[in-house]
């Protein structure tokens, strides 16, 4: 199993930090983190795409660019890439350019979004959100294994034998697809073939097993090798070296960003009771120490047969010390116990 880094670059509340907020220095932490994260040993780091005040990185591929060229092990990716938003064509020109930057460790991740800013933002209606995902990823596939192309559709101008330059340092640059629980963009995926992430950021993971069972019966039902299936989760995690010590320092950030999407979502106060809750062995949360961390991946690995997990590690912005701290133990002391123990 892979166990990996997923960020958002969010800035934190300078209610909670008591500093100015400024997307400038926490573009300048992330990238630092991230080429700890290689340092370390993890084995991939995932960047989100939003296009909020409360977070730094509008376009991910621009920072997993900068990240190229500074690490050297570890797989960049998206995390993720809203599709129905971006033009393929775009996209695969500059993952081929960061492949090749990085020598072959480029990744995408694709979504539909559960934020939405994108959509007005770059032209786009809401009511072709399904449509648009579902045209563009049929295009990227087609980039990602053909060359030169040709492909018509309903959203975008068609392509006549159209060569696209760069082609990737990899034959073809790995595709995700990542979901947030919804049946049918699981079973796109498994018609597909194509590797899935279920972003479990609530209730009990548990519940979740069906949706990773209905994968896998699809994907073998549809013809494709049982063993090239990849399956990943992505969950809200922070490390530290006392498990209250973490929970106490982490829990505003985590409160206020919450706060934060749910006045938009019509969501009631986050509290103290959820927090502890999600931290529970049949909570969300991989908040603590080393050792509740490895054991809480451990189940997800069990629930849904993974192949990969990614640790989602700003939500809220904490403290730069504080991420690099908790990539340090993710890479030192959690990676051991679930590689070598």
């Amino acid at each position: 199993m892979e166990i990996g880094v997923g960020m958002f670059g969010d800035i934190a509340s300078p209610l909670v930090s008591g500093k100015p907020a400024s997307a400038g220095q926490r573009i300048q932490e992330l990238i630092r983190e991230i080429q700890y994260c290689d340092e370390v040993g993890l084995d991939v780091f995932a960047m989100g795409e939003h296009h909020r005040q409360d977070y730094a990185v509008a376009v991910p591929n621009i920072i997993l660019a900068a990240a190229a060229g500074i690490t050297q092990h570890i797989r960049l990716s998206t995390g993720v890439t809203v599709l129905s938003s971006f033009d393929p064509v775009l996209l695969y020109e500059e993952f081929a350019a960061i492949d090749l930057i990085s020598k072959g460790r480029a990744e995408i991740m694709v979504g539909r979004g559960s934020f939405i800013e994108s959509f007005p933002l770059y032209g786009y209606s809401l009511s072709d959100y399904d449509g648009l995902f579902e045209e563009k990823l049929d295009l990227l596939l087609k980039i990602n294994r053909e060359d030169p192309v040709s492909w018509s559709g309903k959203y975008r101008a068609p392509l006549d034998k159209q060569k696209v330059f760069p082609r990737a340092f990899q034959p073809e640059l790995p595709v995700w697809v990542a979901v947030g629980g919804t049946p049918a963009s699981v079973e796109r995926a498994a018609r597909l073939g194509l590797p899935l992430i279920v972003a479990i950021i609530g209730g009990q993971p548990e519940q979740y097993k069906p949706l990773f069972e209905y994968y896998k019966e699809l994907y073998t039902r549809h013809g494709h090798p049982p063993e090239q299936m990849q399956i990943g989760i992505h969950a809200h995690t922070f490390a530290g070296e006392d498990n209250e010590e973490v929970a106490r320092k982490y829990f505003p950030y985590y409160a206020a960003q919450m706060n934060n999407i749910g006045r938009d979502r019509g969501w009631p106060p986050y509290t103290r009771e959820q927090f502890d809750y999600g931290r529970s062995m049949a909570g969300h949360l991989l908040v603590g120490d080393a050792n509740l961390v490895a054991e809480k991946i451990l189940q997800l690995k069990e629930i849904g047969s993974l192949t990969r997990f990614i640790a989602h590690l700003d939500v809220g912005g904490p403290d730069h010390k504080d991420m690099m701290k908790a990539i340090e133990i993710l890479g030192t002391k959690v990676l051991p116990q679930l590689k070598h123990g």
